[in-house]
């Protein structure tokens, strides 16, 4: 509350002990004002007629009991007690209006025909009517003006930018909560400067420092969802000197899916807060892999692979078929679509498989059993430090995961197979980056050996609100209050949303006329420390540094993490070309053929097997010969086992045994145990 308006905290109080009654009270005491009201307007229609306060007067009483009675009644018939009094609208004044009207007619025809005194003169009836309406109505105007000039002291201010359709809706929404207040709207437009709107003045940008200093602790809501990328940016920049909290409204799509209501307040969007231009997907190129097709997306339950299904479902797939070994992750998926598919009526057949990637006994009897044309392969580990503490697992699922299911591809004719690959592929200094890489030269030596499958790899930047993201930690760092941790002061990534890489998934699996390398000029590389900056700007916050020791919150410098880079790249080379779309380019660039490379994955897998950590990170490094091995790159297992170097481990019967999906071995266990 602004300190002009400390003489409101009383009845800001006694407003906010009575918005605490349970609704029955709540409906109990307007009832018991219409009880009062009602008489009263008799009363005082037959005064205004008369000349004379009908105290005491028998006829009087017996007419104020029928037209109670009957208008009640009608309160009760027609719901006006269920109203909330911040939200009347129409439907409480139509049945405020029919209540009276009743009882005004037959309380006029039982004085008529009932009472053996003289009848009352007609027009009291008329002015009661008329006094009914007021009192009754202007009883609940009062108490919702009431209401929403005195909120809640807890409530937080808000200046709602945009007094557009959904500014309108957000503000009455927002009447009735105890969370956040609107104090004012902010609007571009000269014409609805001034207004007011729901009691909420409209001023111009301009009039924005001015509410800021009003209003202590106000946020400012983006309720603007039709203005471009470049203007939402224009205002954010205005908003950073102002050091105000800046909020957004949740996605249409998430209020259709029932996920939010618009009434939801959230963070700032993440493509905001970048400032980055969407790339334009070419609608062309959607359909090509997936309509009336059936398709598999493995690891579905991921960032990448939930967007890729739900961009998949609104193209028109005859089936689509998610493979993740992770349970909860397939449950909410699995329950996500469900509900899109029948709050759309689609026609589409959605198959939730548990399975690990890696088995070729689960991954080619589904792909056969559901008759799969297209695959996105998106299952992999790809948190850098992770996977470079566990070379081994990072090696099985990144790399021979791929190969297990492009193998199982080939054999149940698949159309078009899609790797989500990564920028950490190009000049790798991490396991994570080399095993991506390897697994886009598997799939590049098994086009080129010869295969009706088309082959297709798909390379991009960092993942928006991706799990494990930069964005979302910063954004729990902040609310922590800090201190917001950056590896290094120079350190620069590509971003993209996650919404925008599962769109370039999707049409380089129609442009891929076998064995491409994809990638997406994404633009200008965003420095880390900077991205830290503009989000602890637009929370509200400022920076504690040398220059400003009184700042909110300390930006700590933590240093590269092992395997870590300043800058990612995207490509190897440089022979790229255009494609259809003018923001997706096409890369050649080397892989061994397949008879080199095959005694190599060999190599690899027996490294593997016997936990020779240094032998795997020496074939990885033969296998993609740009891998420079971080020192500290290792696994946790084998180094708490001494670094054993030639022991055999044997892996759990049933698991997925790499070791026998070598070509050159024997079939063990049958046909679904190996690869031909």
């Amino acid at each position: 509350m602004s300190p002009s308006a400390a003489w409101l905290r009383g009845p800001t109080r006694f407003v906010g002990w009575l918005t605490g009654w349970s609704r029955r009270a709540k409906r109990v005491l307007m009832a018991a004002t219409d009880v009062l009201l009602i008489p009263l307007a008799l009363c005082c229609a037959v005064a205004l007629r008369t000349d004379l306060w009908p105290a005491g007067d028998v006829q009087v009483i017996a007419l104020s009991l029928v037209a109670l009675l009957f208008a009640m009644g009608a309160f009760l018939a027609t719901g006006l007690y269920h109203s909330v009094v911040r939200f009347l609208g129409s439907s409480a004044s139509y049945a405020i209006l029919a209540g009276v009207l009743l009882s005004a007619i037959v309380s006029a025809l039982y004085d008529t025909f009932f009472l053996a005194a003289a009848p009352l003169p007609r027009s009291v009836f008329v002015i009661y009517a008329a006094l009914a309406v007021l009192f009754v109505g202007g009883s609940r105007l009062l108490a919702r003006h009431l209401l929403n000039a005195f909120p809640d002291d807890d409530a937080e201010p808000l200046v709602i930018f945009g007094a557009g359709a959904a500014g309108r809706q957000i503000a009455v929404a927002l009447h009735g909560s105890r969370e956040y207040r609107p104090v004012a709207f902010v609007d571009d437009q000269r014409s609805m400067q001034g207004a007011l709107i729901n009691s909420l003045p409209v001023v111009a940008p301009a009039g924005l420092p001015a509410l800021v200093r009003k209003w202590k602790g106000v946020s400012v809501l983006l309720a603007i969802p039709s203005a471009s990328r470049k203007r939402r940016q224009e205002i954010l920049a205005s908003l950073l000197p102002l050091g105000v909290h800046v909020k957004s409204l949740p996605d249409m799509s998430e209020i259709i899916s029932g996920d939010a209501r618009p009434e939801d307040i959230r963070e700032l969007d993440v493509a905001d807060i970048l400032g980055r231009d969407s790339v334009s997907p070419n609608g062309a190129l959607f359909a090509a892999c997936i309509r009336n097709k059936s398709v598999m997306v493995t690891g579905a339950g991921g960032s990448i692979g939930s967007e890729l299904c739900r961009q998949i479902l609104r193209n028109g797939p005859r089936r689509l078929v998610l493979l993740e070994v992770s349970e909860i992750a397939l449950y909410n998926l699995e329950r996500e679509l469900s509900m899109i598919i029948g709050v759309e009526g689609l026609g589409i057949e959605l198959i939730p498989l548990l399975g690990d990637a890696k088995r070729r006994d689960r991954i080619l009897p589904a792909m056969r059993a559901y008759g799969v044309q297209t695959v996105y392969h998106a299952a992999a580990y790809k948190h850098v430090p992770i996977v470079e503490n566990n070379a081994v697992e990072g090696v099985r699922n990144n790399t021979f995961s791929a190969w297990v299911t492009a193998e199982a591809a080939i054999e149940a004719g698949v159309e078009a197979f899609v790797l989500v690959s990564t920028d950490k592929a190009v000049n790798p200094t991490n396991v994570m980056g080399a095993t991506k890489r390897a697994a886009e030269m598997v799939l590049q030596a098994l086009q080129g050996r010869g295969s009706k499958t088309r082959f297709a790899m798909v390379r991009f930047g960092n993942v928006l609100a991706s799990s494990g993201s930069v964005v979302p930690l910063f954004q729990e760092q902040i609310r922590k209050g800090g201190p917001v941790t950056v590896t290094h002061p120079d350190v620069i990534r590509y971003f993209m949303t996650i919404p925008e890489a599962a769109q370039l998934v999707i049409q380089a699996g129609a442009m891929g006329q076998g064995g491409d390398v994809f990638v997406l000029d994404m633009g200008q590389p965003v420095r880390i420390v900077d991205l830290a900056r503009r989000m602890i700007g637009l929370a509200g916050r400022t920076v504690r540094d040398a220059t400003n020791p009184n700042g909110d919150l300390e930006i700590q410098f933590t240093g590269l993490r092992p395997g870590e880079k300043l800058y990612e790249e995207l490509l190897i080379g440089n022979d790229v070309s255009g494609t259809e779309h003018p923001m997706i380019m096409r890369a050649v660039e080397h892989h061994l053929p397949w008879a080199q490379l095959e005694p190599l994955l060999t190599q690899l897998d027996a490294t593997a097997r016997n936990g020779d950590c240094a032998g795997l990170l020496a074939t990885l490094k033969t296998l993609v010969v740009e891998y420079v091995p971080s020192a500290s790159a290792h696994d946790l297992i084998w180094n708490a086992l001494g670094r054993p170097a030639s022991t055999t481990i044997a892996a759990d019967a049933g698991d997925n045994k790499v070791a026998h999906l070598s070509p050159r071995r024997p079939r063990v266990g049958g046909d679904d145990q190996t690869i031909p």
